[in-house]
């Protein structure tokens, strides 16, 4: 069960460190909560949640077998580590600049879809979540599978748990007209995700290193 744990806590921590981050989801959230309210938030995460569980299936129905080499592994823990490093600086370095309020008052979008379809379509939308998925996700779903369904399990819920506390305090701060995080603790709460993605990076370059040089005998 300690296993589980740490897998829990460790991909709650990566996910809520990309969810931080302004981008179309978080645009969409607040343009609709502001209109539909707090259940918004919610809905918008289970759109969220259906396509990338899809995902991880597809993962493991279709690559299951090639992300057992140790070549495979290696060379996506590498590729994750390094994209890792540079998020973790990027983020530290820029949480200065960030600003929750301003992401705030400067949505004034209208949506005809559902939030569902939208939590689904912003999602897609993102390239960042592409290559997140493809390098970072992907190998930290990777080390959960070792410990079979239960890691992947614990590697999931913990993923989506980040998503859905994150959004659905955004909406329930709109929806009730309220700022309920100063930028001051924003940028703050930035920099301690970022020094965390520094330093999964380098467990990530290690564990490459390690793969990398199993598969070479």
């Amino acid at each position: 069960m300690l296993e589980m744990a740490a897998i829990f806590g460790a991909s709650f921590t990566l996910a809520l460190s990309g969810a931080l981050m302004p981008g179309p989801l978080l645009t969409i959230t607040i343009s609709e909560s502001a209109r539909r309210g707090f259940r918004a938030g919610p809905l918008l995460m289970v759109g969220h949640a259906i396509l990338e569980m899809l995902l991880v299936v597809a993962v493991i129905q279709g690559l299951g077998q090639y992300l057992k080499w140790p070549t495979v592994i290696g060379s996506i823990a590498l590729l994750g580590g390094f994209l890792l490093l540079y998020l973790g600086m990027d983020m530290v370095r820029s949480a200065g600049k960030l600003s929750l309020r301003s992401e705030m008052e400067g949505t004034n979008l209208k949506y005809s879809h559902h939030p569902i379809l939208l939590g689904i379509l912003g999602s897609i939308s993102n390239p960042y979540w592409t290559l997140w998925w493809a390098t970072i996700g992907l190998g930290y779903l990777v080390t959960a599978m070792e410990f079979g369904f239960l890691g992947v399990a614990a590697f999931f819920l913990g993923h989506i748990a980040a998503d859905f506390a994150w959004y659905s305090l955004v909406s329930l701060g709109i929806s009730r007209g309220k700022t309920f995080l100063k930028d001051s603790g924003y940028q703050h709460l930035i920099r301690v995700c970022g020094v965390f993605l520094f330093c999964f990076g380098g467990w990530f370059l290690f564990s490459a290193k390690d793969y990398l040089s199993k598969s070479m005998f």
